[in-house]
């Protein structure tokens, strides 16, 4: 953290002056979320806050993806809509809306519509990936491994029950190709399709139970260029939902979602 800290500084202007700031600290918008690891970035943005005398504001990590997805995406701009969280770390389709309980009013509340109920998206990719010989993480190698065997993926069979998806099944159903020699190619391809099929299936089953058409998809995952445009072609452009991606770049972690925040902090709307 010095070090990037230091490489950050360089790019502002002398002398550094500070509005407002805002920082990712808990996982989810919820009052027990917590995880250590938000503990660093936390501490940088309190003690930055106290050196400038500004605001401080806590977001959750999840904000953060949505915030920097509507930054980069225009939209949605709705009190109301979806938002596909795909990651290492998190699998997730959930309701979006301004939380008009909080003190502030800028704050997005979400209610979880659908979930993985073991490994996560990204996991999948990462497992493969490594079982393949890539390196971890392992998404930018899958993806250009797959792009040359498009017409080759192996399907791959996936739970999904509503909008509640499991990827323990396709894990297992890899290793058992990989142990038969099928071609790495082929399988790159076929997980790819595998989760487009998944996701496809939750964001229809959501669109359905709560009438939102509107969907922002974030999340490192969302990166991968053949399942944007699945889904595009399988939900857009059949006319299911409208669908907002982000810059690939804001896809994976990143705080622009907090710099947003900040930016706009005690106005509404965002």
């Amino acid at each position: 953290m010095p070090e990037l800290f230091a490489e950050a500084c360089c790019n502002f202007p002398r002398p550094v002056s500070f509005k407002t700031i805002a920082v990712s600290a808990f996982p989810r918008p919820l009052p027990d979320s917590y995880m250590p690891a938000f503990l660093v970035g936390e501490g940088y943005a309190k003690v930055l806050a106290l050196t400038h005398n500004v605001p401080l504001y806590r977001i959750s990590h999840q904000e953060n993806h949505i915030l920097a997805g509507i930054w980069s995406a225009g939209g949605p701009k709705s009190a109301n809509f979806l938002a596909v969280h795909l990651s290492g770390g998190t699998t997730e389709i959930v309701k979006v809306s301004a939380d008009a309980n909080k003190a502030d009013s800028s704050r997005l509340s979400t209610e979880i519509i659908g979930r993985s109920q073991d490994i996560h998206a990204g996991q999948l990719i990462d497992r493969i990936g490594v079982l393949l010989g890539l390196s971890f993480p392992a998404g930018p190698q899958l993806e250009a491994l797959a792009a040359l065997y498009r017409d080759q993926a192996v399907k791959i069979p996936v739970s999904i029950r509503e909008a509640t998806v499991s990827f323990t099944g396709p894990e297992t159903h890899v290793r058992k190709l990989i142990a038969q020699g099928t071609d790495r190619g082929a399988i790159a391809a076929g997980v790819e399709l595998c989760i487009s099929k998944a996701v496809t299936a939750m964001i229809n089953h959501a669109v359905i139970n709560t009438g939102l058409t509107e969907v922002l998809l974030v999340g490192g995952v969302m990166a991968n260029r053949f399942i944007r445009n699945y889904l595009l072609e399988h939900l857009e452009h059949t006319g299911v939902a409208r669908l907002y991606f982000p810059d690939n770049i804001y896809s994976p972690d990143n705080a622009t979602g907090a710099a947003y925040f900040a930016l706009n902090a005690g106005q509404t709307p965002l």
